[in-house]
């Protein structure tokens, strides 16, 4: 039904731009035949405006990827650097719900690890919209800071680092066929902030998937039924992801070498001082606004990065 619903909209939004050119064709036509110019300001405007509204659906267009459509898991992991890289995470992962927010995206938090001072150590985040993958996979990779850290008595000079993952929101019955015997579930109590009930009851999950080895925890509820859910959710989304990864290393073999987001592959800069400069390493896009960027403002991050994808079928 989200699927029937997105498709409708699509072609309610195309019928409408069909009609608005067929109306400035009939006024341009008018115009010719009465040789009247007073038309002109109006179509002008009225083009100006059609031109802006195709610019943002070029984008749309874009994100046409088997999976860009769902829902997304986002998950962030604090580089070495102890305190530094901590409270680094912890600035990304505000970034990104101030974006969802802007974009009326809801967001959910799975599951938090703090850090041992400030910020965190790892989060899980789920965000839903449309086309919330297809936007976000653009930041997947390593995340890299330049400030003076508010850490340092003596306010040096700090780099830090975090790893964003995205993954796409599996879809259990069609993406993947698990066994009940292939999946291994504990409980235990919540170590994190939330009370007396967390603390007290085994609501926490921790969930095993055998033959892959991958675990999954989730403590951010009070329910242990909530947390299982949850941590479901990002399993099956691990495993669709290491479903991804196998087609494209196939793909790979034919196409090429295929970099990997790892540490040292840092995907964008976020200089504080000696300048202030925001900038993409894959794209070159870059601003002097970075407290806007911080703030959640990264479309143009975001839509630089599908532009430079076009004709990559991996995109």
């Amino acid at each position: 039904m989200r699927q029937i619903g997105a498709l409708k909209d699509s072609i309610t939004l195309w019928r409408t731009i069909e009609k608005k050119i067929t109306d400035i064709d009939d006024v341009i036509s008018l115009a010719i035949v009465e040789n009247d110019e007073s038309f002109k300001e109006d179509i002008q405007n009225e083009i100006n405006a059609l031109a802006k509204q195709f610019d943002d659906l070029e984008i749309q267009l874009l994100l046409n990827g088997p999976y860009d459509s769902r829902d997304a898991i986002l998950a962030l992991h604090a580089g070495a650097g102890g305190t530094e890289s901590q409270d680094w995470a912890q600035m990304l992962m505000r970034m990104f719900i101030r974006w969802a927010e802007r974009r009326k995206y809801h967001t959910d938090v799975l599951d938090v690890s703090p850090g041992d001072e400030a910020g965190i150590k790892s989060a899980m985040i789920e965000i839903k919209g449309n086309f919330a993958y297809g936007n976000l996979k653009s930041e997947h990779g390593v995340h890299r800071l330049v400030r003076l850290s508010p850490f340092d008595a003596d306010h040096a000079r700090h780099t830090s680092f975090a790893l964003i993952e995205v993954l796409p929101e599996a879809e259990a019955k069609s993406d993947l066929q698990i066994s009940p015997d292939d999946i291994k579930i504990d409980t235990f109590r919540s170590s994190g902030p939330g009370g007396q009930h967390m603390q007290k009851t085994s609501s926490a999950v921790r969930i095993t998937h055998v033959p892959s080895g991958l675990i999954v925890t989730c403590q951010s509820e009070r329910s242990q039924h909530q947390n299982k859910e949850s941590a479901l959710r990002v399993l099956y989304a691990r495993l669709l992801e290491l479903d991804i990864e196998k087609r494209e290393a196939e793909r790979a073999k034919i196409k090429g070498k295929r970099i990997d987001a790892g540490w040292g592959n840092q995907i964008r800069s976020y200089v504080l001082h000696p300048y202030k400069m925001v900038k993409d390493h894959r794209t070159e896009y870059e601003t002097s606004n970075t407290t806007a960027v911080l703030d959640g403002e990264i479309d143009e991050f975001i839509n630089a990065y599908l532009r430079s994808k076009v004709g990559d079928e991996k995109s």
